[in-house]
Parts: C-alpha cells; sequence; structure tokens
C-alpha cells in the first residue's frame, strides 16, 4: 500500500500527460460535503467568507457527480474540500458507502480537525470502507488553540482524544482506514511545542504524519499569522520535503475541487467562488474540467505568465 506522502507526491507532481490545457480526468477530486466548520482558524480560506454557509451538500448532486467522475477515470474522492465533514456525520457516511459499494471507488480519503470525529461516527465510516483518515492538527496547547483556532479550549481536549479513539476503534475491529496526521511547520520555540504534543498525543495514533508549510489559501493572510512569526508560502506548494514550483499550480491541472454547491473550481482553497470553472449543476463534470474558462487559465499557467487571469493576485505571483 502507497504511504500518504506517496499519494499526495503523485497529486502535487505534474505528468507529462497532463501538462496540457485540455486534459484527461484527473486522478484525484475533492468534494465538499459540508462547506461549514466548528473552528474559526485565522490563517484558513473559510474567513474570507462574508456569511458562513449553514447547509450541506445534495446527496443526489453528489451522487450523480461522482458517477461521472468514476466513469471518466477518476481514481480517488476526498469526501471534504474546505469544510469539516464531521458536521454532517450521516451525510459523510452515506458518501462513503455509496463511493464504496456503489461505484467501487478504489480509494476514500478525509481531512478532519477530530475534534466532532466522535467513536459513532468514525465506527460508521471506518465500516462504510473510509480508505484513509487524515487529521489536521496545528496547536501545541489550549492556549495556542484558542488563539489560533479561535475556539474554546475544549475542542482541543475533544480532538486529541478522537484521535486516540479512531486507533483503538480501528485496532479492535480490524478495520482498515489508515490513519494519519500533518502539522503546520514553524519555527523556533513553537516548533518545538509542536513536536512534543505530537510525540505524545499524536504520533502513538497514526500510521504516519507530515508537514506542511503555511499556505497563502489564495492570497488571504491575517494579522495571526504575523503574530506567530511567519509568513505563508506561496500558494499551495504540497508537503515540505516535495514543495512544488508555484507555476504551473498543480492544483489546476491533478485534482478537481468541488464546492457544496456544486462549482467546479481551479483552486484549493477557494472559499468565495472566485476560481469557478463551470457549474456541476448545468455541466457534466469532464464539460466543467474542460469548460472554455479552465482550458485558457491552464494554458496561462502552461505559459507561466498568469497576469489578467483569476490567479494573478495569489501570492505565489506577487
Amino acid at each position: 500500500m502507497l504511504k500518504i506522502t506517496d499519494r499526495i507526491d503523485n497529486v502535487t507532481q505534474i505528468p507529462a500527460q497532463y501538462q496540457h490545457a485540455a486534459l484527461p480526468a484527473p486522478k484525484s477530486v475533492k468534494i465538499e460535503i459540508s462547506p461549514r466548520c466548528n473552528y474559526r482558524c485565522g490563517f484558513c480560506a473559510l474567513r474570507t467568507r462574508e456569511v458562513q454557509p449553514k447547509w450541506d451538500m445534495d446527496f443526489g448532486l453528489f451522487k450523480r457527480v461522482t458517477r461521472e467522475m468514476r466513469e471518466a477515470g477518476v481514481e480517488e474522492i476526498g469526501v471534504f474540500y474546505l469544510g469539516e465533514s464531521f458536521m454532517n456525520p450521516r451525510l459523510l457516511v452515506d458518501c462513503i458507502r455509496y463511493l464504496k459499494s456503489e461505484l467501487e471507488m478504489p480509494y476514500v480519503f478525509l481531512t478532519s480537525n477530530a475534534s466532532m470525529a466522535f467513536p459513532e461516527a468514525l465506527d460508521e465510516c471506518m465500516a462504510a470502507g473510509l480508505d484513509s483518515l487524515k487529521w489536521s492538527v496545528n496547536a501545541a496547547d489550549e492556549e495556542q488553540f484558542e488563539k489560533i483556532m479561535g475556539v474554546a479550549g475544549r475542542l482541543f481536549r475533544h480532538a486529541l482524544t478522537n484521535i486516540r479513539t479512531a486507533w483503538e476503534l480501528r485496532r479492535e475491529k480490524n478495520y482498515k482506514t489508515g490513519l494519519y496526521a500533518s502539522s503546520i511547520r514553524y519555527d523556533g520555540e513553537q516548533q518545538s511545542k509542536m513536536e512534543a504534543l505530537l510525540q505524545d498525543k499524536v504520533l502513538p495514533y497514526v500510521d504516519q504524519h507530515y508537514w506542511l508549510p503555511l499556505y497563502s489559501m489564495g492570497a488571504f493572510a491575517t494579522q495571526r499569522e504575523s503574530e506567530l512569526g511567519y509568513r505563508p508560502t506561496a500558494g499551495n506548494q504540497g508537503r515540505i520535503g516535495a514543495l512544488r514550483e508555484p507555476l504551473p499550480c498543480w492544483s489546476a491541472f491533478t485534482e478537481g475541487h468541488v464546492t457544496a454547491e456544486g462549482k467546479l473550481s481551479a483552486c484549493c482553497f477557494d472559499a468565495t467562488a472566485n476560481w469557478t470553472m463551470g457549474d456541476l449543476n448545468k455541466l457534466s463534470f469532464m464539460e466543467a474540467w474542460n469548460s472554455t474558462d479552465f482550458v485558457s487559465l491552464r494554458a496561462a499557467h502552461l505559459r507561466k505568465d498568469v497576469r489578467g487571469t483569476v490567479c494573478e493576485n495569489c501570492i505565489a505571483y506577487g
């Protein structure tokens, strides 16, 4: 079985057959089961939304677009995009079960902040066939958690408990779900604190952990980032240890991103529909994937000149 870092690197590296403006179906697609989140992280693209949504994806739409994806050749589906999918655990489980049982999707994965991943939901997700569950762990203690995530410290404790519970549940019931974690890499004292927390509370309960830079989240940076003493990296260059060049941006070439309302986006951080390339309520997945707008944007990326495009103001190109 591939390590999670191998899978990530396979997506963030643009192979020769994908270095074109019009493309075959991507290997991987992330779908926003829920656009809602119980965190208020200062560095997250969700904070750019003027009004936070209170609804989730229609299951009928989910089934139609994922069937189109599978027929087109998509092999990996992430049942998340920007929101926290455990905000609607019933829908999350139904989506996983549909992908694995009905579509026989080879690989279904999920990233979560862990605070809402309670035992009953974890059990059902694993039983439904979830292949990979990755935790985002980005605070070293409750004080920092409250400052950066903007919510009560009890959620920090809930998250760590649920991470341990998932490990114990998998062992008890012999589930096949891979368990992983990622963290933003800091500097100096903060990094030492993070490493201590991970060693004690996270690493014993995951198969693999890896580090990420602070992404720019579609050119969105806040005072909270500077308070931590570092600046976001250019765009989404992948994970530390396998960073990619910002142009052409892999996000527009090798991975699809679908919002809860059914918009196909060119950007992995598009919380405001600025990078919409097609409406899947009106178009098939492949029609949107190779829409006129998307093909034109990819051509600009391949020229390494995105002036005049929706990508122009990303920190990667400033």
